[in-house]
């Protein structure tokens, strides 16, 4: 049987998550005994200088005999979490209006800085 066959037996049910550069994958996969079994998948996407990008893979295998406890704590965790916080993301960088901070037009001073040794030109000068 060819690796794609062998995949696509594997892949019983699966869902995903976009979430800006991360996504979620859930799977149902099943076992050589034909028994039942959750992966979670994380998937986030990093960009090099360069352009390029790669993506880092975190996966957790989450078996029938966890499902109840596993449920309970997440059930759990996300009540607290959002009984706590609400849910409002309160990231920087994830507010609505989030305003990211630039550096003054202040002339540096002697303390926390050296004068620039670039010519200052407009725009308009070019």
């Amino acid at each position: 049987m060819r690796e794609n066959e062998m995949l696509e037996k594997d892949e019983i049910f699966s869902k995903v998550l976009r979430a800006g550069r991360r996504t979620y994958f859930f799977d149902v996969r099943s076992t050589k005994a034909d028994d039942y079994y959750i992966t979670i998948t994380e998937s986030k996407k990093f960009t090099e200088e360069d352009g390029s990008f790669h993506f880092k893979k975190h996966k957790i295998y989450l078996y029938k005999e966890d499902f109840a406890a596993f449920k309970e704590i997440l059930d759990e965790m996300t009540t607290f979490v959002l009984e706590n916080k609400g849910e409002e993301v309160i990231s920087e960088r994830h507010q609505k209006d989030f305003k990211k901070e630039f550096a003054t037009d202040e002339e540096p001073t002697s303390e926390n800085a050296t004068k620039s040794s670039y010519t200052d030109i407009d725009f308009d000068d070019i």
